[in-house]
């Protein structure tokens, strides 16, 4: 929430692949789940990528790309839950803002959050969406911090995650909800490795 194309991670795994082997290709979508569907829809159409991946929020979208493997990193699988609840408050000015304070966007391309009641209404059909949109065969593997401070509020919730994927579907990492560039390097990067049959 509140990514998009100058976010650390994609960008940090941009310096670590050969360019003329791997494009790793990142754009900022709507929050507008289904705006920003539309839109994924259209670049994976588009590029016909290798592997998806998600980070925080951006794992629900990213579970409603099929056929190809997915790689998460702090898959907020309680967020569409969350969001849907909060579009109560956004029917008023000062929910909304306090939305915008909890939740500042960083400079850059970044995602424009916007929380209005009819936006926000949307994330329990997407959510729901999501979930149908997992394929028996498919391949899912997530990073989970062990320090993540989104698991007291039920945004990012392991037992769900187990509860669709299975309990050898991730990695727990000492860490927070964002993941530090040592971690990206020393468990990301070799996690992509492995999936694409690249050597490190």
């Amino acid at each position: 929430m509140g990514g998009g194309a100058d976010s650390r991670i994609p960008n940090y795994l941009q310096t670590l692949f050969d360019p003329s082997r791997v494009r790793v290709t990142v754009r900022t979508y709507d929050f507008d789940p289904e705006l920003g569907r539309a839109q994924i829809a259209s670049w994976v159409q588009e590029l016909q990528p290798d592997l998806v991946m998600g980070e925080s929020l951006g794992a629900i979208q990213a579970l409603r790309v099929q056929g190809v493997p997915h790689l998460f990193v702090s898959p907020s699988l309680g967020a569409p839950a969350n969001l849907y609840k909060a579009a109560r408050w956004a029917a008023w000015s000062w929910g909304r803002w306090y939305m915008h304070r909890k939740f500042p966007v960083k400079e850059g391309d970044r995602q424009e959050l916007k929380f209005t009641r009819p936006v926000l209404l949307k994330y329990k059909e997407h959510g729901e969406a999501a979930f149908a949109a997992i394929e028996p065969e498919g391949y899912y593997y997530a990073f989970f911090g062990t320090r993540d401070h989104y698991k007291a509020s039920g945004v990012v919730r392991l037992d769900l995650w187990e509860q669709y994927f299975g309990p050898d579907s991730y990695t727990e990492y000492e860490g927070g909800h964002f993941m530090e560039p040592e971690v990206i390097e020393s468990l990301l990067y070799p996690k992509i490795c492995e999936l694409l049959s690249l050597e490190k």
